[in-house]
């Protein structure tokens, strides 16, 4: 195990002596189990570390290691998660993402919702809390962390659900309508301008996972790339201003090795991240995206403790981008004929007609061992149901994409690699984007000139001309199951294309419903148009 993961989650479970204290405090009948006050807890940094866990695990916890990340990857053109023989359909909570066809009974938005609104409330709640703590340069900075987290949570429910509440008090219960669009967009800026002076530029162990100063204008930078269909405004400018603080800051690179980054081992040493969600197979085990992806008999060659399901598959549409053959980042993806790592080939032991629900001979249930082999193409057998079969060779069906390589330490099917959020890469390729819509180049860079330093780094030949199509091509190798195409797709005016069996071109589509439990539980709530 990551030795400073354990720190990270045992410093957060350190909490828990506290918060039972601090809890029991409304309580005046309770006998005194602790000498911590709120006259002196938290007073030290390890303290306040401590007393914000909450905040962090809530985070972690959900969405980043399932629902963010599929229905961010699954309402896109790049993955799609299939039903096979009735397997996985699940009354359509999947396969409505990738049709465009999904309404505000979708458990998986449900998801989300709770994701983001309960990290929102664990910090008014830690807010709350640390308001008879001492003043101090720690309880500053603390509190500029917890509020640069909430603006981050806000910043992911406007993304996905638009028009939103604001709550900002721990137990207020007057603020519970809904917002425009426009106005959280005013006040998440507000918010992250007002932190960044008392956030830490530090950059290091003792930062990882928390937000810095960095975060702060990452967020910024995102919202202003896309704030002319946020608010109606373009701030390309002000997105490459954003930038620049972090490029001139020095604090970040490219890492030479790209599929390293995100194997199991990674970590603060990893100089591409702004910010990453710490995971762990034993004290944070919320991530598995292998499971998603691999196909079960992949299982022994990556020493997992689990067979994978592998229902999600790529588009060949989507793969077609990963076109230089010296690109390091194809080798996220696994494709044709698979093998062991001495070279062996992974056979599966079936039958006739376990191979091909189509075989017509005279021995259906004779036994065949037939190579893995990914194949491109996806072929429904049932579009009403979005299945594809469940004989092998629809198992097989689709690249798959390998880049959260499978964690062989973990005792369950979590895993130990660390999510990024926001990487320099991201940095890069957004002030070029900017620029090519418009801003002023700064600081010798040109778009070309910054999506070349991420093609030097994956070894792809560089780039003599680029455009804004070459550059969301760009984005889409690099970012590759990272959970920011649907993000790209809206801002390019493509999110209504059709892909797969998906025709529906409803720009309503672009937020989602607020969900129908949200609904019930508070009827200041205003339902997106169209739903």
């Amino acid at each position: 195990m990551n030795r400073f993961k354990q720190y990270i989650y045992l410093s957060f479970i350190a909490l828990g002596a506290a918060t039972v204290y601090l809890s029991a405090c409304t309580k005046l009948n309770v006998t005194p189990v602790s000498t911590l006050t709120p006259a002196n807890f938290p007073t030290t940094p390890a303290q306040f570390v401590a007393a914000t866990g909450p905040i962090y695990t809530t985070f972690a916890s959900a969405a980043p290691g399932r629902q963010w990340w599929l229905v961010e990857n699954l309402s896109t053109d790049m993955e799609v998660l299939v039903a096979r023989g009735g397997n996985w359909y699940d009354g359509g909570v999947y396969s409505t993402l990738n049709l465009h066809t999904y309404t505000a009974d979708n458990g998986n938005l449900e998801t989300l919702w709770q994701w983001g609104f309960g990290t929102i409330s664990s910090c008014n709640q830690v807010l709350y809390l640390f308001n008879s703590a001492p003043a101090s340069a720690t309880k500053t900075q603390t509190i500029a962390e917890i509020k640069t987290m909430r603006a981050l949570c806000y910043y992911f429910m406007m993304d996905n659900f638009g028009n939103i509440p604001i709550s900002t008090t721990f137990g207020d219960t007057t603020n519970l309508g809904t917002q425009s669009r426009a106005k959280v967009f005013a006040f998440i800026e507000s918010e992250l301008l007002a932190q960044i002076p008392n956030l830490s530029s530090t950059v290091g162990v003792s930062t990882y996972g928390r937000p810095t100063k960095y975060l702060a204008y990452a967020i910024l930078a995102k919202m202003y790339l896309n704030a002319a269909y946020y608010t109606g405004t373009a701030r390309y400018q002000d997105c490459v201003t954003m930038c620049d603080n972090i490029i001139q800051g020095g604090q970040y690179a490219l890492d030479a090795d790209y599929l390293g980054m995100f194997k199991p081992s990674n970590g603060p040493q990893i100089k591409d991240f702004i910010f990453a969600i710490p995971y762990d197979g034993v004290h944070a085990p919320y991530m598995y995206y292998a499971r998603w992806t691999l196909h079960p008999a992949l299982q022994k060659k990556y020493d997992m403790p689990y067979a994978p399901d592998g229902p999600v598959y790529t588009y060949p549409a989507y793969y077609a981008y990963f076109n230089d053959p010296n690109d390091i980042r194809n080798g996220q993806y696994l494709t044709g004929k698979q093998y062991y790592n001495d070279g062996t080939p992974i056979t599966i032991t079936t039958t006739n007609i376990g191979l091909n629900a189509n075989y017509s001979g005279s021995d259906p249930n004779g036994t065949v061992v037939h190579q893995l082999e990914f194949t491109p193409n996806i072929v429904w057998t049932d579009p009403s149901t979005f299945d594809i079969g469940n004989d092998e060779l629809a198992n097989e069906e689709g690249y798959r994409n390998n880049k959260f390589y499978p964690d062989s330490l973990a005792p369950t099917r979590a895993q130990g690699n660390d999510v990024p959020l926001f990487r320099y890469a991201d940095i890069l390729l957004e002030k070029g984007e900017a620029i090519l819509r418009g801003a002023t180049a700064t600081n010798g860079d040109s778009p070309l000139s910054l999506v070349n330093q991420v093609r030097s780094r994956a070894k792809a030949a560089a780039f003599t001309s680029v455009d804004l199509t070459g550059l969301l091509q760009e984005r889409a190798r690099e970012f590759a199951d990272e959970g920011w195409r649907r993000n790209d797709l809206i801002r390019y005016g493509m999110y209504e294309n059709a892909w797969g069996i998906k025709t529906d071109a409803n720009p309503n589509k672009r937020i989602f419903p607020i969900p129908t439990p949200e609904m019930q539980l508070n009827s200041k709530l205003v339902q997106n148009p169209g739903y």
